[in-house]
């Protein structure tokens, strides 16, 4: 059973009335899309980062955040992703939502006024109480970090 939040969206400008607000597109959907909000086309040349606005604003329920993720077809097809994938926007934060789009690809992306440019997930956040402490628990994986288990299938 999932949990009905409530999440606020405000327009920051009145200069897109018809830019459609997040939504989820199938019963289904975790996320919702996130649309450019541009007066004319903005180039994103390969190897190149693009801040692109939405024109809107949130207010997030205490305890949770939204993560701001890239589209998948954006991903397979252009190379297009959000470069601090998830995102993360706070719940005390107000202002215009705008996404960090990176062209991976071998090719210059256009994106367009009204394009879906990414998706926002809401998701529950947990506060840890810090503790600082002489030493920890031992593991079965101990300190044994990036790629420790190799690449061959167990």
């Amino acid at each position: 059973m999932s949990e009905n939040i409530i999440l606020k969206i405000r327009r920051v400008s009145d200069e897109f009335p018809t830019l459609p607000l997040p939504a989820y597109a199938t019963q289904g959907s975790a996320g919702m899309d996130l649309c450019a909000a541009l007066k004319e086309p903005y180039l994103i040349e390969k190897g190149s980062v693009a801040l692109i606005p939405t024109n809107i604003a949130v207010e997030i329920p205490m305890g949770f955040e939204l993560q701001v993720r890239p589209r998948s077809g954006l991903a397979l097809k252009h190379g297009i992703g959000v470069l601090n994938s998830p995102g993360t926007i706070d719940s005390d934060y107000r202002g215009e939502i705008k996404v960090i789009l990176f062209n991976f690809g071998k090719e210059d992306f256009t994106v367009n006024p009204g394009d879906r440019i990414a998706q926002v997930v809401i998701s529950k956040v947990y506060t840890a109480s810090v503790t600082e402490v002489n030493s920890l628990s031992d593991s079965k994986r101990g300190n044994g970090g990036f790629g420790h288990t190799g690449l061959e299938s167990r």
